[in-house]
């Protein structure tokens, strides 16, 4: 038996059109999986996704909507179990990086985007997905939190709160479904490869008034290991959780950051 395969497992990847989440989305058909990619419209990248799975030999489902709409999940979600078969996985990544500024700038409009996106979407996703996993006989769920989730984060408020919120919904959850054949956990990335991340250090630099480049390197200077994370590092521990090596992992906050030592 080969312990890191998900062959016969039918998954969910939310914001899986870029980023970490294609790159999750391709490792668990890589794995064996069949994947349902779900991503917002304007983001595109979800039939790219879908393509480099179905050429992989998966199954594959491009489904657009918003993680923040009970009514877009609800749709995907019944054409994952009527198209792909009995969903078994769902991974919560769908997100997006807030507003930067300190707490008297940031309008609560924004503030309130965030929190919907990056923690209320993942409660939305696990109350439509949870039924059907149960229903399967169990599985798993993986939520994507951050360093940020660890690590008080100046001038992220919202980003921060929303990330320390996806440990606590996901350590419940695991108590909640334990008994149900269900493990649940969170990663923790660190700073990730891409267009992001280079945004955020654009609007930091800015800020406080130096060169993006010498903010870059404030940012890897707060590594351990001196460097980025790719979503491939990512992909990789969350296929190693959703298979049978990660068979008796549940409730648990894993970095995968190079160890961030401070943000």
């Amino acid at each position: 038996m080969d312990l890191f395969k998900l062959n016969g497992d039918v998954a969910l990847v939310t914001g899986a059109g870029s980023g970490i989440g294609q790159a999750i989305a391709i490792g668990l058909a890589e794995a064996g999986a069949d994947v349902a990619c779900f991503g917002h419209a304007s983001k595109g990248g979800l039939d790219e996704t879908a393509h480099r799975i179905t050429a992989l030999g998966r199954k594959a489902l491009a489904l657009t909507g918003t993680v923040t709409s009970q009514s877009d999940l609800a749709a995907a979600i019944d054409r994952v179990e009527s198209e792909l078969g009995a969903l078994t996985v769902a991974v919560n990544n769908a997100g997006i990086a807030g507003p930067t500024g300190g707490v008297d700038e940031i309008d609560p409009s924004d503030w309130r985007r965030c929190i919907d996106i990056c923690l209320t979407g993942q409660f939305l996703c696990a109350r439509r997905a949870v039924p059907l996993i149960k229903a399967a006989g169990g599985g798993s769920i993986v939520s994507m939190s951050s360093a940020a989730g660890r690590h008080g984060y100046a001038f992220r408020t919202p980003y921060s709160a929303a990330k320390f919120g996806v440990i606590g919904f996901t350590q419940s959850l695991a108590k909640e479904l334990g008994p149900h054949a269900i493990r649940v956990n969170a990663i923790l990335p660190g700073i990730i490869e891409g267009p992001r991340i280079e945004g955020v250090i654009s609007a930091r630099a800015k800020q406080v008034g130096i060169s993006h480049e010498e903010m870059t390197g404030r940012y890897l200077q707060n590594i351990s290991l001196r460097r980025m994370t790719s979503p491939y590092d990512v992909a990789s521990m969350v296929a190693f959780l959703l298979s049978d090596a990660g068979i008796n992992i549940s409730g648990q906050s894993l970095g995968v950051d190079g160890n961030v030592e401070t943000l």
